[in-house]
């Protein structure tokens, strides 16, 4: 009645008849007047139906309005396909136990929101075929095909829906509803082959045999598909009209099983993405562990070498030390810089990428974090300025030391030589059977003698003052310096006491001799310090000098010149002293006086002080040509400091100049991110096609330490400044290029906007006082009030916000953490529970999945990885080589130990 119907069907808020209620109430009026033809096609189709999920708890009807009469199998087959238990059934076989466990089975649908019209369970015990069939169609939309929803459609339009896309690429196939279009056979294996292709040869279907292309949809579907025959092919076929409430059962079968397949599908490849991403981010971390430990283990071995100060002995050995040093930073060096800066831009790009999947940061092993590592560097160019410090120093003390070693044989040649004989000379007793003539003279000789020898005191302070500057300086033949100043010393002392005892000796027995010879003694007087005038000035002339500027050498010169302005009175001198002898001769002639030709006071004769004269008149134009070519030495030095300066006054400023650029343009770049990435690359070219000017500076350097030049006053630039200046250039470079990089990684995966990241550069920029692409955090907290951030929970909030865009507590945040914090607040990434939910599907909703699920759902690669990580399953389900899924999902995201 209409009533009935009313109280069947109720009305939504909205007016309407709720969707699956209207096919209801539409088949309750069918079922009235239900065609005969239809109704065997019900029964098969039910039958068959039911009974693929009664076989599942080991039971089958054959009967579908006998064996559903007491009610039994009715709620089993309700329990199979809900997954829920239903109250216990009344054991009677009485009447109104069947009743009772009919309307238990009619209630359970009741509670899932279905309405059953016009079915009681009086006519279900009666066996009333039309209300059994009604009651099992209400459970088939119910549980099979209410659920199924394609764009918004739901039910049996939806059903509809998605065999008309599944099957609009074959030809003769028009799916428009569920009776005539599907009687030639065609549009089922037109399911079947879309989804399983290898199971049908569509081309060889034809048009024309709609019972064989039946038959062969059914047999493939039972064999290979697991899904029941429920029809016949010539039930269907003869029939004008097939029973559309058994094809929709039969087609549901196939939507659930290719659902499931599509599923399975979807599931399986969100779980390689995000397996691909995991093994990528495994593949950076060994590869920057790989390279720190190698660039660390370099640091290691070099450090000691750079340490070690043990000094050669000579300067070759010295300066090849110092050509190590150079090929060390030339060749060496430079290399590992660049593998340094790659090992910053990799760490970053990994943590990065690490930030976008949604896994935790990478923590380095050990020792190897980039502090680490930096600090490390640290050490080594720390050691390495102090090793070309002591190599310079150790070069001027060898050359330093060499000069004093030549000057003190010199000295020690020239003593040596005066010194020869004289021992035995005073040792002699020749004044015992001397005449009194004789006896003067060789008081007069002793007295020559003894200023001879105080002449001589000078020299001999001068060579223990070398041989002692030369112990100070560590010289490495200091031995056998020692022992030649330690027996100069001795013949001295031995000397003056020889002396003295002489003396004594010839004073006891001058007052027995009277006559001395008044010239030869003023000869020998004259003619001894003029002689050591020349020994003077005849060792100065021929002294080694070493000089490091024009100043200097300019002042040796001036005191040759006033040297050579003193030689006219020296030749005066000379000429006094000739005239001494010359007039011991011309009194001898006139007199008659043979001479022996002896001066009885001195050994030197006139012969002996023009010979010196001479060789003195001979070494004052050597010296000066010596001089000279010294002066044009240093004047090419000079050449060469200045030609260094000038390119080192441009360079150093120009490198200066780009830093500061470079800490600009990182703040007021705009544009795209591909933009600014192209004018970042053009300005990288531009430092590097610098390079030659820099390579130029170094064959200037090289020049000026081949010449041994220490300084430079014409500059406040050395090489090793512009070096490091020129590697922290391409270092904040390259630093720079990585941070928009990385920008660029982070807008493509968060799916941010271009205005999006203009929006949070120009916040930025705003808030950095500084201009120095950092922001303090009171700027920080404006800059986030400003966008609109709502600090709730006030200091307790901030606090967590800078623990993640300030995890090293610098005290500044840079642009990148800025970047990284606003993209983590405005997007998406995967989450554990998504690829748990996709581990569910491929496990059959089990809670543990198999080792041949694995590796039928993934390809090999993820599959195995993920049985050689995940871990065994234990739980009241477990089977042998279960495998627990959930607590790897988690340890992908960093939520428990992988």
């Amino acid at each position: 009645t209409q009533s009935e119907k009313a109280r069947a069907f109720p009305k939504t808020p909205h007016g309407g008849l709720r969707g699956h209620y209207m096919i209801q109430e539409e088949d309750w009026d069918r079922d009235l007047l239900l065609d005969p033809a239809w109704e065997k096609q019900q029964r098969k189709t039910f039958t068959a139906w039911c009974n693929s999920h009664l076989r599942k708890a080991g039971t089958q009807i054959d009967n579908i309005e006998e064996d559903f009469r007491n009610g039994l199998k009715l709620m089993l087959l309700l329990e199979v396909i809900s997954g829920e238990r239903l109250p216990k059934p009344d054991k009677g076989k009485m009447r109104f136990h069947k009743i009772a466990n009919v309307n238990k089975a009619l209630d359970f649908i009741c509670s899932k929101g279905v309405k059953l019209v016009s079915i009681g369970a009086e006519e279900i015990v009666d066996g009333n075929v039309k209300m059994t069939l009604g009651m099992i169609w209400t459970i088939i939309l119910r549980f099979a095909i209410q659920d199924i929803s394609v764009e918004e459609t739901s039910a049996k339009e939806g059903l509809l829906l998605w065999c008309q896309r599944k099957t609009a690429p074959y030809r003769n196939v028009n799916v428009q509803n569920f009776h005539i279009s599907w009687k030639d056979g065609l549009a089922l294996c037109a399911l079947i082959h879309r989804h399983r292709p290898d199971l049908i040869d569509y081309a060889k279907l034809r048009k024309d045999d709609p019972i064989g292309n039946l038959n062969t949809a059914f047999e493939v579907a039972e064999k290979y598909l697991d899904i029941p025959k429920m029809l016949d092919a010539e039930d269907i076929v003869n029939t004008p009209k097939p029973d559309e409430k058994a094809i929709m059962t039969y087609v549901s079968c196939f939507y659930h099983a290719f659902a499931g397949a599509e599923q399975a599908e979807t599931a399986a490849n969100r779980i390689c993405k995000v397996l691909a991403v995991n093994q990528e981010n495994e593949r950076l971390m060994e590869e920057y562990e790989k390279l720190a430990s190698e660039l660390l283990e370099w640091i290691r071995r070099t450090v000691p070498w750079l340490e070690n100060r043990v000094a050669e002995q000579t300067m070759r050995a010295m300066q090849q030390k110092l050509e190590d040093f150079r090929d060390y930073r030339r060749v060496h060096k430079p290399p590992r810089v660049q593998e340094k800066c790659q090992l910053e831009i990799n760490f970053n790009t990994l943590q990065t990428k690490l930030r976008l999947s949604n896994r935790p940061a990478f923590m380095p092993s050990e020792g190897k974090m980039v502090s680490d590592i930096a600090n490390a560097w640290k050490g080594l160019e720390q050691v390495e300025k102090g090793y070309e410090e002591w190599l310079l120093t150790e070069i001027r003390r060898l050359e330093r030391l060499d000069h004093l070693a030549e000057k003190f044989k010199q000295k020690c040649s020239l003593h040596e030589s005066w010194t020869a004989g004289k021992e035995d000379l005073l040792s002699k007793k020749d004044y015992e059977s001397a005449s009194l003539m004789e006896i003067r003279a060789l008081m007069r000789k002793h007295e020559a003698f003894e200023s001879d020898l105080a002449a001589h005191q000078d020299r001999v302070e001068q060579i223990a003052a070398i041989a002692q500057e030369l112990n100070e300086l560590d010289y490495h033949d200091a031995a056998t310096v020692n022992a030649r100043c330690q027996g100069i010393c001795d013949q001295w002392d031995n000397l003056g006491t020889l002396t003295q005892k002489r003396r004594d000796a010839l004073e006891r027995v001058e007052k027995l001799w009277e006559t001395i010879d008044q010239l030869y003694l003023e000869f020998a007087k004259r003619a001894a310090p003029f002689n050591n005038w020349m020994d003077g000035a005849m060792e100065d002339l021929q002294d080694m000098f070493i000089v490091h500027s024009i100043e200097e050498i300019q002042s040796l010169i001036t005191a040759h010149d006033q040297f050579k302005a003193t030689l006219p009175e020296a030749d005066k001198e000379r000429s006094a002293i000739m005239g001494i002898m010359n007039e011991i001769m011309k009194i001898a002639q006139t007199y008659g006086i043979k001479l022996s030709g002896i001066n009885p006071y001195t050994i030197l004769s006139s012969q002996d002080i023009s010979n010196k004269w001479e060789t003195v008149k001979q070494l004052v134009p050597l010296r000066d040509q010596m001089l000279q070519e010294e002066f044009a030495r240093q004047q090419a030095n000079e050449r060469l400091r200045r030609q260094f300066a000038a390119q080192a006054n441009i360079i150093g400023p120009w490198i200066q100049t780009k830093m500061e650029e470079i800490g600009h343009v990182s703040v007021d770049i705009a544009g795209s991110l591909e933009e600014q990435m192209n004018n970042l690359k053009t300005y990288e070219q531009n430092i590097i096609n610098y390079k030659s000017n820099i390579d130029k500076l170094e064959g200037d350097h090289q020049l000026i330490q081949e010449a041994i030049i220490f300084d430079n006053k014409h500059t406040n630039y050395t090489m090793e400044h512009i070096r490091v200046g020129w590697e922290q250039l391409l270092t904040t470079m390259a630093r720079t290029i990585n941070e928009v990089e990385n920008q660029i990684l982070t807008r493509d995966a968060k799916g941010i906007s271009q205005e999006q990241l203009n929006e949070f550069r120009a916040s930025f920029n705003h808030f950095d006082r500084k201009r120095n692409g950092r922001m303090d955090p009171d700027d920080f907290r404006a800059c986030l009030i400003s966008m609109g951030y709502d600090l709730v929970r006030g200091e307790v909030e901030f606090a967590r916000i800078m623990t993640l865009v300030d995890p090293n507590n610098t005290g500044v945040v840079t642009f990148q953490a800025f970047i990284d914090f606003m993209t983590r607040e405005t997007a998406e990434t995967d989450t554990a529970e998504q690829v748990m939910a996709s581990f569910k599907i491929l496990a059959s909703d089990k809670a543990y999945i198999t080792v041949d699920e694995l590796r039928r759902e993934l390809p090999p690669e993820q599959a195995e990885y993920c049985i050689s990580r995940m871990t065994k399953y234990i739980g009241p389900e477990a089977i042998p080589g279960a495998l627990d899924y959930i607590s790897f999902s988690s340890a992908l995201y960093g939520e428990s130990d992988l």
